[in-house]
């Protein structure tokens, strides 16, 4: 049997990469999507192609133009011929206090964490649904309790969340549909002043790692076939007691 295919958006870098090496790295061929990272993601799939040929396919799309990101459904579906899990990692994360943000804060915040994956999940899920497969968002911890001055960001992930639950009901059964909410695990390119109060908030009192977020990734879609609508927190246990980041 052909080994399952998975699109993994933003996944030329940092935790996307890990995500699309954990997956290969578990048998599955995969579609790794990217904006600007040119460099990087051709860099990943040849790695990957090196070590399963015919196992990783390059896709750039700017996930801010909703036919851009119909258009990268259709390819998607044409690298392999069937798809059978769509992890919607890609995001934009930067401040919007009240005061400051504009009409373009909104659009790029809203676009990338909700409207593209929202997007591609309606326009994949006939060919996910074909495979009995699955969606994996990547939510965050600050969906549920809001970070100061990031109001639109955390807007847009709130929704994501219920998408995801909401998705699930809808898609069910023939796609399963779960999250995975990261806690202190790579910082923000742009950063933050107060990591090491954000690291001493977690219970185990330490940042997570890439791949524990692909980890879950892997486990929600490929093990845990009576699972969904939910969201799975992997922040070292932030959330049992959230102090404000």
């Amino acid at each position: 049997m052909a080994s399952p295919v998975a699109l993994i958006t933003g996944s030329a870098r940092r935790i996307g990469a890990s995500i699309a090496r954990t997956l290969h790295g578990h048998g599955l061929r995969v579609i790794i999507h990217y904006h600007h990272s040119a460099d990087e993601a051709l860099a990943l799939a040849d790695d990957l192609n090196r070590q399963r040929p015919d196992s990783a396919c390059l896709l750039q799309a700017d996930l801010d133009r909703p036919e851009a990101v119909r258009e990268l459904a259709s390819q998607a579906q044409a690298c392999f011929d069937r798809l059978d899990l769509l992890v919607n990692n890609a995001s934009r994360f930067y401040p919007t206090p009240i005061g400051q943000a504009s009409d373009e804060d909104w659009e790029r915040l809203v676009h990338s964490n909700m409207r593209a994956p929202f997007i591609l999940s309606q326009a994949l899920a006939p060919a996910l649904a074909a495979s009995h497969g699955s969606i994996i968002n990547i939510v965050d911890i600050y969906a549920e309790k809001p970070l100061r001055e990031h109001t639109l960001y955390c807007m847009a992930k709130a929704g994501l969340a219920m998408m995801t639950r909401s998705l699930a009901r809808e898609l069910g059964p023939a796609v399963r549909v779960n999250g995975v909410s990261p806690g202190p695990i790579l910082w923000p390119e742009n950063g933050q002043d107060n990591q090491q109060a954000i690291q001493q908030s977690t219970a185990l009192k330490r940042c997570g790692q890439p791949q524990d977020i692909a980890d879950a990734v892997y486990w929600l879609s490929q093990q845990a076939g009576f699972v969904t609508g939910q969201i799975l927190a992997v922040d070292g246990g932030r959330s049992l007691s959230y102090s404000q980041g």
